[in-house]
C-alpha cells in the first residue's frame, strides 16, 4: 500500500521507517533543507538520529507531492496538535486522514476529530495512537497501537496497512475516548515526574496513575467516550508508559520543574514538542462547563504556570477531603 506520511518528526519519522518494510512510503517535511539532510545522511539528525533511514522511503519537502502519493492509499498527519488543522485543511475534500498527534489544539481547545469534523465533515478520518516511543517503533521494538475511527473501512485499511510482525494494530470506534486518553496522560506524566523528582516514592506514583486515570476516564465520558476505552491501550497502557517511561517528554518536564528549574528553560533545552504543556490549561478549559473535577491536571497547570510550587501542589492534593473512590 502507498502512505504518505505528513511530518518529519521523530514519530512521523518513526512511523515511516517502520511502515517501509511493507509498503511504499513517502514522507514529508516542510523544511526543505532537512529534506536535503535527510537524503545526504540516511537519518533524520534533527530528531531521529539514533535510526538509519532505509533506501525505499521516499523523501520530500513537496506536500502536494506527498497527498497526490496517498491518494488511493493511506494518509498519515504527524505533525504536533497546533499544526493539525492546516494539514487537514490542505487536503482534498474527499481524502481520507489519520493523526498521530495527540493533545488539544493550543487556540480553540478542539480535540482532533472536532477539527476534521469542522473541515471536512464528509471525509473518513481518524486517529491513531497508543504507549509508543518514536524511537522503539523506528528500531522495531515490539509496539501495539489502537486506530479508531466511526469510519470501519478506515480502520480496516490503517490495520492493513501497519500491523505486521514488529507493530500490532488493533482497531477502535471511539475516536473521542483514544483522544481523550492521548490528550490528558500528557498533563499526567508532568505530574508523576514532579513527584518523581521530589522522591515521594512509589505509593505516590501508583495514586497518581491511578487517579489519574480516573480523571481521564471523567472527562472522556463526560464528551462522549465510552469508559472501557481508558482500560485500553490509549488510556491506562498510553498513561503507563508516558508517566514512567525515561524517553517521555512530558515526564522530563515533569522532573525538572520538580528539581526547581523555570518552565522556558526546560523547553528550550528539551528541544521537541512535550504537548502536556499546552494541553494541561485546555484540559481544565474543556472539564469546566461540564463540571467535572480534575484536581490532578488542575495542580499541573498552577504549578506550570508559576501560581504555586511543587510542593505546594502536593499539600494542596493531600489537604483535600477524603472521598468515595468511585
Amino acid at each position: 500500500m502507498r502512505i504518505a506520511v505528513l511530518g518529519a518528526g521523530a514519530w512521523g519519522t518513526a512511523l515511516a521507517v517502520n511502515a517501509s518494510a511493507r509498503n511504499e512510503v513517502m514522507l514529508w517535511a516542510r523544511d526543505g533543507v532537512q529534506v536535503q539532510r535527510m537524503r545526504e545522511q540516511a537519518r533524520n539528525e534533527r530528531y531521529l538520529p539514533e535510526v538509519a533511514l532505509p533506501g525505499q522511503l521516499v523523501l520530500t519537502a513537496l506536500r502536494d507531492e506527498a497527498i497526490a502519493f496517498a491518494r488511493d492509499g493511506l494518509l498519515i498527519v504527524a505533525t504536533p496538535m497546533a499544526a493539525l488543522r492546516e494539514q487537514l485543511a490542505a487536503l482534498p475534500i474527499e481524502q481520507p486522514a489519520l493523526w498521530l498527534c495527540k493533545g488539544f489544539e493550543p487556540s480553540s481547545g478542539a480535540l482532533g476529530h472536532e477539527i476534521a469534523r469542522e473541515l471536512r465533515p464528509q471525509a473518513a478520518c481518524g486517529v491513531l495512537s497508543g504507549p509508543s516511543f518514536a524511537l522503539e517503533v523506528a528500531r522495531g521494538q515490539p509496539t501495539a497501537l489502537v486506530a479508531a475511527s466511526s469510519d470501519a473501512a478506515l480502520v480496516g485499511q490503517a490495520v492493513a496497512a501497519l500491523h505486521g510482525s514488529t507493530l500490532r494494530v488493533y482497531a477502535s470506534d471511539d475516536p473521542i475516548g483514544v483522544e481523550v486518553g492521548g490528550a490528558v496522560k500528557n498533563v499526567l506524566a508532568i505530574a508523576t515526574g514532579i513527584a518523581d523528582a521530589l522522591s515521594l516514592g512509589q505509593n505516590a506514583r501508583a495514586a497518581l496513575v491511578t487517579r489519574g486515570l480516573a480523571e481521564m476516564t471523567r472527562l472522556g465520558v463526560a464528551l462522549g467516550a465510552r469508559p472501557e476505552t481508558f482500560m485500553g491501550l490509549s488510556g491506562l497502557g498510553d498513561l503507563v508508559l508516558t508517566a514512567t517511561g525515561d524517553l517521555s517528554r512530558n515526564r522530563q518536564v515533569g522532573l525538572a520543574l520538580g528539581r526547581g528549574q523555570r518552565l522556558p528553560q526546560i523547553l528550550a533545552q528539551l528541544g521537541h514538542v512535550a504537548e502536556g504543556v499546552p494541553s494541561a490549561p485546555m484540559v481544565l478549559a474543556r472539564a469546566a462547563p461540564l463540571r467535572v473535577e480534575m484536581p490532578l491536571c488542575e495542580a499541573v497547570t498552577q504549578v506550570l504556570d508559576g501560581q504555586i510550587t511543587p510542593v505546594q501542589a502536593l499539600e494542596q492534593l493531600m489537604s483535600r477531603e477524603a472521598r468515595s473512590e468511585t
